[in-house]
């Protein structure tokens, strides 16, 4: 694992400063010089890359986590319902025309994560591995949290007051990293970095759980524990990411899948290295939407749903192998 991350480190030690270099305009010693360009670096790409690996790095590794508790390789952090009710949160401070105010979205984003969070623990909070289907609960519980929190989200873009507001919302809700400033570095990063340590802390209990619920059990894990880190852990790294960014969907899904065959495939040798891995993708995604040749710029959440989407129906397809 030791190898792997440091193979990954090296990949995003390049890969940042490539990205800074490029976008519409190129900054490169070879080019022509452009007018402010350590302007445009230090306040424009530099947090905007520090951001693309902040929230690629928790997705990751909540991609790991959540795959690793609910022993689904098709598990997502979407899945609890945590993103789509940050997604609504911030919808509401774009709806009631109150999301200029600075740090007015990003907060009821986070709000919303929390609300999501809050509803888990009423739901499934008496559950827990090996305590009647707790797990089963738990995603049950998560799917109808995102349900409710869609059709929230829907309601409030039909009943937007104008058609401005309207575009805002559904733009917002495309997911990107446009015009981010070290504001949103400085919500996300702490939030995120938090999240993933709380998510690191939950390995070997993880890899107790690969053996069974039961024998989990046996071994000393505590189910109440487990499943409060797993939704704190998540629901940190989700709600920021959603907060400073909307939705980026499909990280958590497609990541620990191209890390897992160089790991041993325990859980907690998959956490970090899909972190890094995450974080990575989104940097080298983000890249690549604003190098297109277009007349406005690719959204990233656009980007990542078209790799995801032929991705996730492979995954489909060859468990659908596996299992005739």
């Amino acid at each position: 694992m030791s190898r792997l991350c440091l193979v990954l480190s090296g990949l995003i030690a390049l890969a940042l400063p490539l990205s800074l270099l490029a976008g519409r305009v190129w900054i490169a010693p070879w080019a022509e010089p452009v007018p402010h360009a350590a302007t445009i670096l230090a306040e424009l790409r530099l947090p905007r890359g520090t951001l693309a690996l902040v929230i690629g790095a928790g997705l990751g590794g909540a991609g790991a986590a959540m795959q690793g508790y609910l022993r689904n390789p098709l598990a997502d952090p979407g899945l609890f319902g945590i993103a789509p009710s940050a997604a609504f949160g911030a919808v509401m401070a774009l709806f009631l025309g109150i999301a200029g105010i600075p740090l007015v979205l990003p907060a009821f984003a986070l709000i919303g994560a929390g609300g999501a969070m809050a509803m888990l623990a009423v739901i499934a909070g008496r559950g827990g591995i090996g305590m009647g289907g707790g797990i089963a609960l738990f995603t049950l519980a998560g799917l109808m949290i995102a349900s409710l929190a869609g059709t929230l989200t829907s309601l409030a873009i039909s009943l937007s007051p104008n058609p401005f507001a309207t575009s805002e919302i559904v733009t917002w809700l495309m997911g990107a990293l446009t015009d981010r400033s070290w504001a949103d570095v400085w919500i996300a990063g702490p939030l995120t970095l938090a999240g993933l340590v709380v998510l690191w802390s939950t390995g070997r209990s993880l890899d107790a759980l690969t053996l069974g619920e039961q024998a989990a059990l046996s071994l000393g894990v505590q189910a109440k524990r487990l499943q409060w880190c797993i939704v704190l852990g998540i629901g940190l790294v989700v709600g920021a990411g959603v907060a400073v960014a909307g939705i980026i969907g499909f990280v958590g899904l497609m990541v620990p899948h191209i890390v897992r065959p160089f790991t041993d495939r325990r859980p907690s040798s998959l956490i970090l290295p899909s972190a890094l891995a995450g974080a990575l993708l989104v940097l080298v995604a983000d890249t690549f939407c604003r190098v297109l040749p277009m007349a406005t710029e690719l959204r990233l959440g656009i980007a990542l749903s078209v790799l995801g989407a032929p991705f996730f129906l492979a995954l489909l397809l060859r468990l659908r192998r596996t299992l005739a």
